[in-house]
């Protein structure tokens, strides 16, 4: 697992040291590579983020800021130790992400959300991208304009998003990506900035 591109392009990260499952390179460059130059100057979220590869690939690739949110205490040191390796800075939290989206404080809206989510289900039950494409907060701290990239595994069934318009997916192997925006963009707006 390596920094596809930008300033800490080559550079190798740490993998996981529990049952995480970071986003294999190809998926990564596949994402990178649809939104393009969305990423230059971007204010970036990563949901679940594991290795934090999503989130260190956009600032490598020269996001203005990223925040990294994740509940296990080794994923986050984890994160912490692939940003020095990287030579890149954000922000990392140890927290539930639904507990992060619930009691949010700032009105700082992002750019470009990413999420990749555990395959298997949550507490309740339900499967992560149910919850996710559910949750008003989430919705709301993206902003107007703003992509929402969320990976799931393929046979896992798309569920109602009265909250989001599905702009692209693409499955690699065992990865599905959702490429969404906000269901209140007007429809002409919507799938112009993503190839």
């Amino acid at each position: 697992m390596r920094v596809i591109a930008g300033t800490a392009g080559g550079i190798r990260l740490e993998g996981p040291k529990n049952d995480v499952r970071p986003t294999m390179d190809r998926v990564k460059a596949a994402i990178f590579s649809s939104l393009g130059d969305r990423i230059i100057g971007a204010r970036v979220l990563d949901l679940f983020a594991g290795t934090g590869a999503l989130g260190i690939e956009a600032l490598s690739r020269g996001a203005a800021e990223a925040a990294f949110i994740d509940h296990d205490r080794s994923a986050v040191e984890v994160i912490e130790r692939n940003l020095r390796k990287a030579g890149v800075s954000g922000r990392v939290q140890k927290r539930d992400v639904f507990d992060f989206l619930k009691r949010r404080r700032s009105g700082k809206k992002y750019d470009i959300i990413f999420a990749d989510p555990p395959y298997d289900r949550a507490k309740s039950g339900d499967p992560f991208t149910k919850l996710l494409l559910a949750n008003n907060e989430l919705a709301g701290i993206l902003d107007s304009d703003g992509i929402f990239v969320l990976e799931k595994m393929p046979a896992e069934r798309l569920p109602p998003a009265r909250l989001w318009n599905l702009i692209r997916d693409k499955t690699y192997g065992a990865t599905e990506v959702l490429f969404l925006q906000s269901a209140s963009l007007p429809a002409d707006a919507v799938g112009r900035s993503v190839a």
